[in-house]
């Protein structure tokens, strides 16, 4: 895979979460594979089943350094961290990846669990809908399940529609039209 050499800085955010964490929010980089491993490794059961959509994906390395090496030219990857006694934790991660009809990308954001609640999914997601917006993108979709009631919550609050998915009861179809409305 040809990695974009250019690395999106302006992504780079930073807020106050409470009296003693920040969080800091940027574009994902190789180098960040053991911060992604060692996020991926700490989700709970019910975390993992929500971001991947059941039980049966096992994260391996190649899988790990695939999430980490993002072509910016076409798709985004955002990794929100914090630092907890003098080391960087990552706590959340949002990505877009462009679909074969290069104008939908489809996302996921995960939080881990003991920083969910916290808005830091929704500051994430609102930042990957800017970059989708900034790179051309018409609308983002997500499949969600059904029974993951705070992501139908965050996307339907970011406008996102919600509808049934053309593959079973169990799961939803999230999307966001990203075009200006026309006049």
């Amino acid at each position: 895979m040809q990695i974009s050499a250019r690395h999106p800085t302006d992504l780079i955010a930073s807020w106050p979460l409470g009296l003693s964490h920040s969080v800091t929010v940027r574009p994902i980089r190789p180098e960040d594979i053991d911060l992604e491993t060692a996020f991926a490794h700490r989700l709970s059961k019910e975390t993992r089943y929500n971001r991947f959509l059941g039980a049966g994906v096992r994260l391996t390395r190649a899988m790990l350094e695939k999430f980490t090496r993002i072509d910016f030219s076409r798709d985004m990857a955002l990794i929100a961290s914090t630092t907890i006694e003098g080391s960087e934790i990552a706590i959340g991660v949002a990505r877009y990846a462009r679909l074969a009809d290069d104008v939908t990308g489809e996302f996921a954001v995960t939080i881990a669990d003991a920083w969910q609640g916290r808005g830091i999914g929704r500051r994430l997601l609102a930042i990957l809908i800017d970059s989708a917006r900034r790179h051309g993108l018409q609308r983002l979709v997500g499949e969600v399940l059904a029974t993951n009631a705070p992501m139908l919550q965050l996307a339907r609050a970011l406008g996102f529609r919600v509808d049934f998915h053309p593959e079973g009861g169990a799961l939803r179809r999230v999307t966001l039209n990203l075009r200006p409305p026309q006049p």
